[in-house]
């Protein structure tokens, strides 16, 4: 390197994802070319790539049942609606999430109760026991956001106790596990996203698998079956429609056979994909262990994750010097997330800026959102890659740490 240590810049993309595999490509050519793009348009003796990719991704995951829709956040309204939550209904969720969880709950008209959050950034179960009993809430949208898996069987037994049923938001861990279960096999309801940043990549697209027949049904005509719901091969048997077809909505949020066709080939490259992921973010984890005024965030060893993201806290800093921080990190083209910042920006926002929601103040999740920061790890980057960021971060983690007034600090460049 000719540059002296911490002259450096990055020059990668944060939001560059790998190319849609080969296999993919030849499918989605394949469905232009003859043109039968809606799930149930097919010729005799045609297997949708819809009802294929909803088989695969059941059997990936262990469910009886799965429903490919048209995004992460219509499989989450979709579930909520097949558990039969009412307007103006409370439902449970993690303050710390991303705004189409809250969004999800009052798109149907129901209510978000926000739940702390700990310091390991998952859900604090004390408040969410809490929250429950003054509530009233019989639903958990439980997100697993950024990839933090929570104790699960704790969380089950505790809302088993309460009951409370619980939806798995898996956005950000499809392809994860805690003690060997997939995530999305724990609650009544899994939840996924294939959104380009996400672990598949269709643009969007999302998923919903359950091992409960009449949720599945439910499911199933929410998301616009018609009476064609026998076509769906990750489903029920058709009596278990015959009870509900002239009672459910039809609230068109399918996914199609182009996104489809996309999607097949990459569920087979999920496990190398988390393998992957998990490189990157250990040499973050290493990278970042000796910076100075930096936490990073333990992982339980019960748990499997997919590191997509990365995130670590600033404890104790002032609202000006993480700014400066990440401004400092961003001059060097380090792009990092703050979750305290007093505005929402891009695709980061927090639970009070969602003020349909009135949400109520929550302290200790005020505390912790302060410091946080995350970023990307895309898998266009490479182990050199992230060794480079984490000098970056490390070199303005110990400016930012040495400036005795948050406004000067700067960062650090070659001269």
């Amino acid at each position: 390197m000719s540059e002296r240590l911490g002259g450096e810049r990055f020059a990668g993309s944060f939001t560059q994802q790998e190319p849609i595999p080969e296999a993919g490509i030849d499918a989605a050519l394949a469905v232009l070319r003859h043109g039968r793009l809606h799930r149930y348009n097919t010729v005799a003796g045609e297997v949708a790539e819809t009802a294929l990719l909803e088989e695969e991704f059941a059997a990936y995951v262990g469910a009886k049942y799965c429903l490919a829709l048209a995004s992460g956040g219509a499989a989450m309204a979709c579930a909520l609606r097949a558990l039969q939550v009412r307007p103006g209904e409370p439902v449970l969720s993690n303050a710390f999430t991303l705004a189409p969880v809250p969004g999800a709950i009052a798109s149907i008209g129901a209510r978000p109760v926000f739940v702390d959050v700990t310091e390991d950034l998952t859900i604090d179960l004390a408040h969410l026991e809490a929250q429950a009993k003054a509530s009233g809430a019989r639903v958990l949208l439980l997100s697993h956001m950024r990839g933090h898996v929570c104790d699960m069987e704790a969380l089950m037994a505790l809302c088993d106790r309460l009951g409370v049923r619980v939806i798995e938001d898996c956005a950000h861990t499809m392809g994860a596990k805690w003690k060997g279960v997939p995530s999305g096999r724990h609650g009544a309801v899994g939840c996924y996203s294939t959104q380009t940043y996400k672990h598949m990549n269709s643009g969007e697209g999302g998923f919903l698998v359950t091992d409960d027949a009449e949720l599945a049904a439910r499911a199933i005509l929410l998301s616009g079956s018609y009476m064609l719901y026998a076509r769906h091969r990750a489903a029920p048997a058709p009596e278990a429609f015959e009870a509900l077809k002239l009672d459910v909505p039809n609230v068109s949020s399918r996914m199609d056979n182009l996104r489809a066709a996309i999607l097949r080939p990459q569920i087979g490259l999920l496990d190398d994909r988390r393998a992957r992921w998990r490189a990157l973010y250990q040499g973050m984890e290493r990278g970042l262990a000796r910076a100075s005024g930096v936490r990073l965030i333990p992982r339980p060893q019960h748990e499997d994750y997919v590191g997509s993201s990365f995130q670590f806290l600033l404890p104790g800093w002032e609202p000006a010097r993480v700014a400066a921080f990440v401004a400092a990190a961003a001059a060097r083209g380090v792009e990092l997330k703050w979750f305290g910042a007093a505005d929402p920006a891009g695709f980061t926002s927090r639970y009070v800026h969602w003020h349909y929601a009135a949400p109520e103040a929550l302290p200790r999740t005020d505390r912790i959102l302060a410091g946080l920061i995350d970023m990307r790890l895309p898998l266009t980057f490479s182990v050199a890659d992230v060794d480079q960021i984490a000098r970056i971060l490390t070199e303005e983690a110990a400016a930012a740490a040495r400036a005795d007034v948050p406004g000067q600090v700067a960062a650090v460049t070659a001269d």
